[in-house]
């Protein structure tokens, strides 16, 4: 193992460490109930900008329509939570239902009444419909700005889709939840307990999104980026490969979903269509999205700055967004996690090596 990669190795545990310090021991500390919602609500955001990394910055997939298995993972969760709700109060539909004059439980949500076949659903359903999607995508060579624009328009479709769903609030979404498997959301304690849980949930997700960075397939899936056809030359499958990591980045996104609603206490179309799947991307810009912990820090920066921004700025804040991602673009490719590794390759072009110091003097004396 060579010094650079060691102090690689290295560098990302001590900052795993220092993440974990931070999330499960000052930011309860010093952050009212409030801001530390808040800060969960954007934790579910980093599991999306994992998958996202991995599949965009490692994999070289630009994937708009990362909303689709973030509103999958959530709306499972969401009826779960309606459901058990509606069986602390003795009914037999959720309440939303009961105003709209349905008195019959619909067939689709009738599974997720059980806690177990809702987690289950929530771990399996994204990533199937990834691998459906991927295996029909990237084996017909769809990549680039096709790819693009076919992920933009699935989340753009999903939101029209779930809009016209009546039984699934409609415009208005899911809301008002009151307890997260037998957790009364009202607590405080509990709320403390399901932010911790986001935390852990995030900090999982880097962990696996790592071993995959630095096995075999991870470089299998940076050539893939790079030379797609050598790879294949070389006798493997790029869309086996590129399969792999798009299941992966959606299953990420499935449990952030799953994980917002109890959290946020709401979820609805404005959640998971096509502005919200650009936001996920734009923050993994900003951060670096070839990095490993780059697409969180994005994700997580970028929504804090908005929150507290607009709070002071409201009509201001998408000006500054929109400068940042073009500022970032345009000079610093590499997102913000670049610049450490840009001011030393500036500081090393401004230190002479060795020769010539010793060359310089010789023609001194």
């Amino acid at each position: 193992m060579s010094a650079a990669t060691g102090r690689r190795r290295w560098s990302f545990w001590i900052g795993l460490a220092v993440a974990a310090v931070l999330l499960f021991a000052v930011a309860p500390a010093v952050l009212s109930d409030f801001r530390l919602g808040l800060l969960a609500k954007f934790l579910c955001y980093g599991m999306v900008a994992v998958g996202i990394g991995l599949a965009w910055g490692r994999g070289g997939m630009l994937t708009l329509g990362q909303g689709v298995f973030f509103g999958l993972g959530a709306y499972m969760m969401a009826m779960h939570l309606k459901l058990a709700d509606a069986e602390l109060r003795g009914d037999a539909v959720p309440d939303f239902m009961q105003f709209a004059g349905v008195r019959v439980l619909p067939a689709l949500w009738a599974p997720f009444a059980s806690p177990v076949v809702t987690v289950l659903a929530i771990l399996v359903v994204p990533g199937l419909l990834a691998l459906v999607l991927g295996l029909g995508v990237f084996r017909r060579r769809v990549k680039g700005a096709y790819f693009a624009i076919l992920s933009q328009a699935l989340a753009a479709a999903f939101a029209i889709l779930l809009i016209g769903q009546q039984t699934l609030g409609g415009s208005n979404g899911l809301n008002r939840f009151r307890s997260f498997f037998a957790l009364s959301l009202n607590d405080p304690a509990n709320r403390l307990l399901l932010f911790f849980l986001t935390a852990a949930a995030l900090l999982l997700t880097v962990l696996a999104t790592r071993q995959l960075m630095v096995s075999r397939y991870g470089e299998l899936l940076v050539a893939v980026r790079d030379q797609e056809e050598r790879v294949r030359f070389l006798g493997y499958d790029p869309a086996t490969i590129k399969v792999v990591a798009y299941v992966s980045a959606a299953f990420f996104a499935g449990i952030g979903g799953a994980l917002f609603v109890p959290v946020v206490g709401i979820i609805s179309p404005n959640d998971v269509g096509v502005v919200p799947s650009i936001a996920f991307l734009a923050g993994v810009a900003i951060g670096g999205r070839t990095t490993l912990l780059g697409p969180v820090l994005g994700a997580v920066g970028v929504a804090w700055t908005q929150s507290l921004l607009s709070e002071q700025f409201p009509a201001g804040w998408t000006y500054l967004q929109g400068a940042l991602f073009i500022l970032v673009i345009g000079f610093l490719p590499a997102g913000l996690a670049g610049i450490g590794p840009l001011l030393r390759r500036w500081r090393r072009r401004r230190v002479p090596p060795p020769a010539v110091v010793e060359k310089e003097a010789e023609l001194v004396a």
